[in-house]
């Protein structure tokens, strides 16, 4: 997956753009993007089943297909305007910024640490009134 310069997706980004989809798919809508919760590793939320798929890349670029998922026209705006807001930052941009809110400062780091879908609906909530 590529942005608009070309450039590939590293898993670390990945990670935290799924991030900042849930959240606001949870502020937006009351339901998640996705079921699978989201954890708190030592350098920020991860999606343990994604991260374990493109962990073989390493820091590098990703390369392959993505699987396709059925969005609503709504859920489709907010995820393209979710991934516009937040792809020009950096994988490192973006990890300061998500150890700098609530759902990431309200939970210990580690492996099996989940970032609550409670504490996310909250945080972006108040975001996506904004």
């Amino acid at each position: 997956m590529q942005n608009d310069e070309g450039e590939l997706l590293s898993n670390l980004k990945l990670q935290k753009l799924l991030y900042y989809e849930q959240g606001y798919h949870l502020a937006a809508f009351g339901t998640p993007l996705f079921d699978e919760d989201i954890e708190a590793w030592m350098y920020g939320p991860v999606v343990p089943s994604v991260y374990e798929h493109f962990k073989a890349f390493g820091n590098k670029g990703i390369e392959g297909d993505f699987p396709n998922i059925q969005l609503s026209e709504k859920e489709e705006n907010l995820f393209e305007d979710v991934y516009d807001t937040y792809c020009e930052l950096s994988a490192i941009g973006l990890m300061r910024q998500t150890h700098s809110e609530t759902p990431w400062t309200s939970v210990q780091p580690g492996k099996g640490n989940i970032i609550s879908k409670e504490s996310m609906k909250e945080y972006f909530s108040q975001l996506y009134e904004q």
